[in-house]
């Protein structure tokens, strides 16, 4: 067994103009104050990180990495949910995706990809210039628009797609392999990999590729109404990355899964801060614990009622509460002994 790291933070979602969210020093100090010991650092603000110059300079990469150290803080990951995502975009959701492109590819969706693979490739090389041994990202989606088969899904659609997602993975997936880093593909709703069957089709599709693993969040599962306990049961080996994050499902007889199109606040299935939702996360540290998964307890603040600054203090005692210290020895060994073999057969009475 292996005792969980934490607790530590996501800064994606607490970046704004204002101080000290407006800065890595800002971010750093804040964090820190409130008791987190790692930070997980997107990699679209160069506010934070310029991942380009990350990938080309050991230098940059120790200084950053001093800069983040002397907070007392270790980085967790780099997370590019953002370029994963541009790695493979239905054509229904070229415009709305368009807003994360930079200025100089929007409108043109084959630059944009092999910009978001580019990108990929940098991130693999300033993991291994950071020594990080695990990856943050999204899959993309290609399928999504056929979640719900009607019209009928033409047969050969879904393995064409699984396979044309896996081309463009593959050589990513090759450049991490050579940096020695996996990759942790956060399964969540709108994309291709979204649960345990399309995280299986995927690792099929790339021929079982070793860099092929999970970034586990149960809150996207509850708002699937899928087992998240039973998951850790199916892909315990995978989980390589874990977000801290709550949610809740409360059906009605209006709206149920799909949410009637209505904002996060008004559907039946929402995010919320750690303790404020129904994720069994006593459940889910136990199994985490039980399995040895070597990760970070990582808190991701996403909650329709709770301000990120509340989530965040809340966090840590929250997460602290959760990491159990991994037992080395069994709780009986005290009434063992030394046995032979006469011993023993003279306890069966042979």
């Amino acid at each position: 067994m292996k005792t969980i790291k934490g607790p530590a933070i996501f800064f994606a979602q607490f970046m704004d103009d204002n101080p000290p969210f407006n800065s890595l020093d800002g971010l750093c100090k804040w964090a820190s104050d409130l008791g987190y010991k790692g930070v997980q650092i997107p990699t679209t603000d160069p506010r934070l990180i310029d991942l380009e110059k990350a990938a080309e300079s050991q230098t940059y990469c120790d200084e950053l990495k001093g800069k983040i150290n002397s907070y007392g803080l270790e980085i967790t990951e780099l997370s590019t949910h953002i370029q994963g995502q541009l790695v493979a975009v239905h054509p229904a959701h070229d415009i709305m995706f368009d807003a994360f492109a930079p200025k100089h590819l929007k409108g043109n969706f084959k630059g944009r990809t092999q910009w978001a693979i580019q990108q990929m490739k940098d991130a693999a090389v300033a993991s291994r210039r950071l020594n990080l041994n695990a990856h943050a990202t999204f899959s993309g989606s290609l399928l999504w628009p056929a979640i719900h088969p009607w019209p009928q899904q033409p047969k050969g659609l879904i393995e064409m797609g699984f396979k044309e997602l896996a081309n463009r993975w593959l050589p990513i997936l090759n450049v991490f392999d050579e940096s020695g880093v996996d990759v942790c593909y956060e399964v969540h709703p709108v994309e291709d990999i979204h649960d345990g069957d399309t995280f299986e089709r995927f690792l099929a599709a790339t021929g079982n590729h070793k860099r092929v693993n999970i970034l586990y969040d149960p809150s996207h599962f509850v708002l699937q109404q899928l087992d998240y306990i039973e998951y850790i049961d199916h892909y315990h080996e995978f989980i390589k990355a874990f977000h801290v994050k709550d949610s809740e499902f409360n059906p009605t007889g209006k709206k149920g899964t799909f949410g009637g199109y209505n904002d996060w606040r008004n559907r039946a299935g929402r995010y919320r801060s750690p303790g404020d939702g129904q994720v069994d996360f006593k459940t889910i540290f136990s199994k985490l614990t039980e399995y040895g998964c070597d990760v970070w307890a990582v808190l991701e603040w996403e909650c329709v009622i709770k301000s990120p600054e509340q989530g965040a203090r809340e966090g840590v005692p929250f997460i602290q509460r959760h990491i159990i210290e991994a037992t080395q020895k069994a709780f009986d060994d005290f009434s063992g002994a030394d046995v032979d073999d006469e011993q023993l057969k003279n306890i069966l009475g042979i």
